[in-house]
């Protein structure tokens, strides 16, 4: 048994979250019969994570699950998730999605006597029951003992709940709002978790992006650094830049730059298919020009290709390639210039990693047509201070084609 074998034996089981880029960084999906603290400030998207995984398991892996919520009402959480395609109602009516609104109020709350969560297990055991459910989440846990001023007592039933969750084998999300000086409000929660996950929002030159960070996985490997993550109309999206694999399939096929002399500067045939190209050159010097080339040349094959424009508009590249020579694939609808979309039109673009992201995020309907491209090409990786757009393609038969 090799070292890796026998590290990989030693490793807890695994629950698949089903979203795009988690699974990849935590090497398979959340802890199996544990508890995963998510925490962060307002806006982060610690619900939206918790509701997320729930439903992609519901939804697409066949398991019912459970969401104790303590501050939005069921129907305020289906309206939410509404906006994202996701139709809780339909999971709710077939018994796979339960939602269990909680009303705690603090004005109400009168501490008397011996407090414990007796009560609150009991409602757990009944909804996990009713659906027969082995994953759950509990957002806000602060929202149970906020007016407990009793540290002890709040201590030991924090800790109560962590051990009844594992007790009865399920796979929890436990969502926790940031405290001053630690990861959370009562700072207990991020060492009675399995695993504990930390969302952020940070503001830099004026522009906003969230990132997550694994901070802790008992028993387990994972990816340590911070990843930034997109919230866009199918839900999460994080880019696990440095986990990406090096495993995928080597081509031997040459494929034509669209110029003969450039070809026979590679032997006569041009670049490996799936390979990466790198024009670099100053202003003026026919970078874009050239890609066109690549694009036109993949076009007049019978192949599609997707062409990203981070500086220039669509309509902008195509009156201009056209001064050249380069408009046989415009003409013929292989390349689409209404299927432009403008990533944002205020004065500062996202940051690099977001803009590298969103190609993987995109889905159709979000400004490129659905179709397999081979070849993807690009225009100018954007300076510091410069906006982003993309023009998408769309093939013969398709819409915007011929």
């Amino acid at each position: 048994m090799t070292m890796e074998t026998e590290e990989k034996a030693a490793e807890v089981e695994k629950a698949a979250t089903g979203i795009r880029g988690l699974d990849e960084i935590t090497r398979g999906g959340l802890p199996r019969g544990r508890s995963v603290l998510v925490s962060g400030g307002p806006g982060c998207g610690k619900t939206l994570l918790g509701l997320e995984f729930l439903y992609r398991g519901a939804a697409e892996l066949d398991e019912p699950r459970v969401f104790i919520c303590f501050e939005e009402t069921a129907l305020e959480l289906i309206e939410n998730v509404g906006s994202f395609g996701w139709d809780l109602r339909e999971l709710i009516a077939e018994e796979r999605f339960f939602i269990d609104h909680i009303r705690v109020e603090s004005d109400e709350i009168l501490e008397t006597g011996t407090y414990d969560l007796d009560a609150l297990f009991i409602r757990l055991m009944s909804a996990v029951q009713a659906v027969g459910a082995r994953r759950i989440v509990l957002d806000t846990v602060e929202s149970l003992f906020a007016s407990l001023p009793n540290e002890t007592l709040l201590r030991s039933e924090l800790r109560r709940l962590f051990r009844w969750i594992k007790d009865q084998g399920l796979t929890a999300i436990i969502t926790g709002e940031s405290g001053e000086k630690s990861l959370t409000r009562h700072g207990l929660e991020e060492y009675v978790s399995d695993c504990v996950i930390e969302l952020t929002r940070r503001t830099e030159e004026e522009v906003s992006t969230r990132r997550l960070q694994i901070l802790k996985y008992r028993g387990a490997s994972h990816e340590t650094n911070s990843y930034p993550f997109l919230i866009d109309k199918s839900g999460f999206s994080i880019l696990p830049i440095t986990s990406a694999g090096l495993e995928h399939h080597v081509s031997e096929e040459l494929v034509s730059t669209g110029i003969p002399d450039l070809d026979a500067m590679f032997g006569g045939k041009g670049f490996y298919r799936g390979s990466s190209a790198l024009i670099s050159g100053t202003a003026g010097t026919g970078k874009s020009s050239l890609a066109a080339r690549f694009a036109q040349a993949a076009c007049r094959r019978g192949e599609r290709c997707l062409y990203f424009s981070l500086e220039e508009a669509g309509r902008q590249i195509i009156r201009n390639m056209r001064s050249i020579g380069i408009d046989r694939f415009f003409d013929h609808g292989y390349l689409d210039p209404a299927a432009q979309h403008r990533e944002q039109r205020r004065a500062q673009p996202p940051p690099v990693s977001r803009q590298i992201q969103r190609p993987q995020a995109l889905q159709p309907g979000q400004g490129v047509r659905p179709f397999r491209s081979g070849h993807p090409a690009g225009g100018h990786l954007p300076r510091p201070g410069r906006g982003a757009g993309r023009l998408g393609p769309a093939g013969p038969g398709e819409e915007g084609g011929p």
